[in-house]
C-alpha cells in the first residue's frame, strides 16, 4: 500500500509544482513507483512532466466528477517508475460542479484506492487556494509536504495552513501528519531568508526539513522542457538538492517504521 502525500500551501509561487515534479522524479530514481496526481488546474505538472494535453483525453477532472478509474486517466512519463495522473483547466470545474455532492470531501481518496497498492508512493501536487481540491487532496493524504519560500510573509501563511490541516482532522476525523516544511528558492546571500529559516526552525522546530532548495536556474528551465531536472541537468544543484530531498524523506519514514 502506498503513502500518499499532499504537496500543498495556498500562497501561490512557492514551489509546489517544482517540487512535486522532482520529488517525484527523485523517488522514482530509488527504483521506488511512483504516481504523481496533478490536482491543480493550471496542469503545471501535466506539462512539466513532457505530457501533452490532447482533447478528449482523461484526466483529474474525469476522475471526480465521471467518476472513471484512475488507471484509465494515468499515464506514463519519460522518467522509468514515474506516472502522471494529468489534469487540465476543466479541473476548476470541480469546486462548482461538485458542491452539492454528499461526501464531495472524500471522492479523490476513494478513487485512489483502486490504484494505491500499484505504487509506492503517490504524491499530489495541489492548488494555491483552500478549496474543494486541496480538501481532497488532505482527506487523500497520510501526510502533507508544506513547500514555503523565505520571505517576509511566510510564517503568516504557514500558520493559516497549518490551522486549515488541524481542521480537516477534527471536522472529518482525518488527521493529516506534517511530512515536512521544504524551504524553497532559498538564496543563501541574503540576510532576509537566512532570517526567515531560523525563524520557521525555532517556531516548527524538526517539522522543518534539514534538506533545503535553492534558487538555481536550471531547476526554473527544466520544466519548459518537460522534464524533471534529473533528466534536463543531473548534475545541478537543484537536482542535487530533490535528490536530498527524496533520501531524507525515505530515511524519516525508515526511523517511524522502526
Amino acid at each position: 500500500m502506498s503513502k500518499v502525500i499532499a504537496i500543498t500551501n495556498q500562497k501561490g509561487g512557492v514551489g509546489k509544482t517544482t517540487t512535486a515534479i522532482n520529488l517525484a522524479a527523485a523517488l522514482a530514481a530509488s527504483d521506488l513507483r511512483i504516481l504523481l496526481v496533478d490536482n491543480d488546474p493550471q496542469g503545471n505538472s501535466t506539462s512539466g512532466l513532457g505530457v501533452q494535453k490532447i482533447p478528449g483525453m482523461a484526466t483529474t477532472y474525469n476522475v471526480f466528477v465521471d467518476r472513471i478509474e484512475p488507471k484509465d486517466a494515468i499515464q506514463k512519463t519519460e522518467m522509468d517508475g514515474l506516472d502522471v495522473l494529468p489534469a487540465d483547466k476543466n479541473l476548476i470545474g470541480v469546486n462548482f460542479e461538485l458542491v452539492s455532492v454528499e461526501g464531495r470531501e472524500s471522492i479523490l481518496r476513494d478513487q485512489l484506492k483502486t490504484v494505491r497498492e500499484n505504487y509506492d508512493y503517490i504524491l499530489i501536487d495541489c492548488p494555491p487556494s483552500l478549496d474543494l481540491l486541496t480538501l481532497n487532496a488532505l482527506m487523500a493524504a497520510d501526510s502533507a509536504l508544506v513547500p514555503i519560500q523565505c520571505e517576509f510573509f511566510a510564517l503568516e501563511g504557514i500558520s493559516e495552513l497549518m490551522d486549515t490541516i488541524q481542521r480537516v482532522g477534527e471536522s472529518f476525523g482525518h488527521p493529516v501528519k506534517i511530512e515536512g516544511i521544504l524551504l524553497t528558492m532559498f538564496d543563501d546571500r541574503t540576510n532576509l531568508a537566512k532570517q526567515v529559516a531560523n525563524d520557521l526552525r525555532e517556531f516548527f522546530g524538526t517539522d522543518v526539513l534539514m534538506t533545503v532548495i535553492p534558487r538555481n536556474i536550471r531547476l526554473a528551465e527544466a520544466p519548459s522542457h518537460g522534464k524533471p531536472i534529473l533528466l534536463y541537468d543531473p548534475g545541478s544543484r537543484g537536482s542535487e538538492s530533490y535528490i536530498q530531498l527524496a533520501k531524507e524523506l525515505l530515511e524519516n519514514e525508515q526511523k517511524r517504521s522502526a
